[in-house]
């Protein structure tokens, strides 16, 4: 059974706190088997809501799936309550078509997902930098982006690589996200587009990756945009059951390290309370709101 590394809690984390974490793959089949027991452990370390975020059109029914499946515990106390974003992610682009286009603006015309994404542009391999590739993530990203300004929904921004023709796009585009609200998911650019995407009214999303001494770029950025804009320009996510936080990385006997899991929230929350030198329920009260605010809950 998958765990959050919950066993060594400092002090400072013993009380609970109201946390969302913002960005989850929690509809994942690797969770099917023990994922009503990560729920309630997620639920018992502070998670009042997670947010369950498409990339694939063929995962949106599995994700509709969980989220009632979650739901149903959340209404006996034994979950998170789940919300759906969905989109179709730039890392994927091949694999995507005008119909999952199609089928998305459908799906937003029949039933009200907490945001759009997550969307973007991803230069991380090679093969996305070729011209087409990347020519076929601008589409995508502007239709998608389309769709939030019709539905009047915030967005997640998935960027990689591409910082600068993503500012590029949003500031071209009639997506308002002062007004509508957007996070920039696990964030991973530098101390200038940290502001960039803040000045433009997006919340930096930040992972378990903070809890990493070596991820001094990183650290920089979120610290240099605090500092400038203040802890109104964060909120915080797991992205289960990527980026786990460094004290939970422990491998089994077999040398295989657990995925990440929404528990594991608590230690972004310790993590950023910690480089930002500011007590963690403030730090959590500051984060509610930010939530509230810019996904419109």
């Amino acid at each position: 059974m998958r765990t959050a590394c919950d066993s060594t809690l400092p002090k400072a984390l013993s009380q609970s706190y109201a946390l969302i974490d913002t960005h989850t793959h929690f509809d994942e089949p690797m969770f099917a088997a023990d994922r009503k027991v990560l729920a309630s452990k997620a639920l018992a370390a502070g998670v009042q809501h997670l947010v369950l975020v498409g990339y694939l059109q063929s995962h949106f029914e599995r994700m509709q799936q969980v989220a009632e499946t979650l739901n149903d515990l959340a209404r006996q106390n034994q979950s998170p309550k789940a919300h759906l974003a969905l989109g179709l992610h730039p890392f994927y682009i091949e694999q995507h078509s005008q119909d999952h286009l199609d089928d998305l603006a459908d799906r937003l015309n029949e039933s009200r997902p907490l945001a759009i994404g997550e969307i973007g542009l991803d230069t991380f391999t090679n093969a996305l930098k070729q011209d087409a590739v990347f020519a076929k993530q601008q589409r995508f990203f502007d239709a998608q982006l389309d769709l939030a300004v019709q539905h009047q929904l915030p967005v997640m921004l998935h960027i990689r690589k591409a910082h600068a023709k993503a500012l590029a796009m949003l500031k071209s585009h009639d997506f308002e996200a002062k007004k509508l609200g957007g996070i920039a998911h696990s964030f991973s650019g530098g101390e200038q587009e940290a502001k960039a995407f803040v000045k433009l009214g997006f919340k930096l999303g930040v992972t378990g990756q903070v809890s990493n001494p070596n991820a001094k770029k990183l650290r920089r950025a979120i610290t240099a945009a605090v500092d400038e804009f203040g802890l109104s320009s964060l909120v915080i996510e797991t992205d289960c059951p990527d980026m786990t936080p460094v004290m939970c990385q422990a491998h089994d006997s077999c040398g295989n390290a657990p995925p990440n899991v929404p528990a594991n929230l608590l230690w972004v929350l310790f993590s950023l309370s910690e480089l930002l030198n500011v007590a963690p329920d403030d730090l959590a009260e500051q984060l509610w709101q930010n939530t509230k605010e810019t996904l419109q809950l």
